[in-house]
């Protein structure tokens, strides 16, 4: 095994129909996420290298794309999967770290967000300084939200007015200086002495004599 992450481009569009059957595979086997994605949109991406893809040799490892709204106010981390091949190896987190360096290099003064059911997804996200945010929070371009329409979710996201759904939204913001922190470990394995009062230990009795 010997897989690399990749800015996609040119090169890569032999992979798209296959991403795009991937992406509606996963989707339906887990009844919520991914709204489906068209080959042409998946190629766009590719050729406009907004997009990143994880090869093991040439068999497709796992893919992501950014999109952009409002003048690029607002950038989207969209459609990370990852093939069942490859599934419980953490490339999920290092395809996710990748397209967010690609997306603060590309747009360094637009808020970064994403949207999942996901808990895998939701933690990655944290990590890196996202937040979770009411999607009042989010764009409201439309043409993001029509994006949706493959979801199988999406008449509780209209039936709601766009502005809850089963997603959770996460938000990166540049401006807040929190938002780079990195989050603190827990001190699980960090044993801890108590501290018994009225009493000494032999040793520390020995030393007084």
């Amino acid at each position: 095994m010997n897989v690399t992450i990749h800015v996609a481009d040119s090169s890569h569009l032999q992979h798209a129909q296959e991403i795009c059957d991937l992406v509606f595979v996963s989707a339906q086997a887990r009844g919520t996420g991914i709204a489906k994605r068209s080959i042409e949109y998946i190629e766009e991406k590719m050729r406009t290298s907004k997009s990143v893809i994880a090869l093991d040799g040439d068999k497709l490892v796992g893919f992501s794309y950014i999109e952009t709204w409002q003048h690029k106010k607002f950038v989207a981390n969209s459609g990370l999967i990852v093939h069942p091949d490859y599934r419980g190896m953490g490339f999920a987190k290092k395809i996710k770290n990748r397209i967010f360096e690609l997306s603060k290099t590309l747009y360094p003064n637009s808020k970064i967000f994403s949207i999942t059911t996901g808990l895998a997804v939701m933690k990655m996200n944290t990590e890196l300084g996202f937040k979770p945010v009411t999607f009042s929070e989010l764009t409201d371009d439309k043409e993001f939200w029509k994006g949706c329409q493959g979801c199988r979710n999406f008449d509780i996201l209209q039936r709601n007015d766009y502005k809850m759904c089963l997603c959770t939204g996460l938000l990166y913001d540049p401006k807040d200086k929190n938002s780079s922190q990195p989050v603190a470990k827990p001190f699980a394995n960090k044993i801890v002495k108590p501290i018994v009062k009225g009493k000494r230990s032999r040793k520390s009795f020995r030393k007084k004599k």
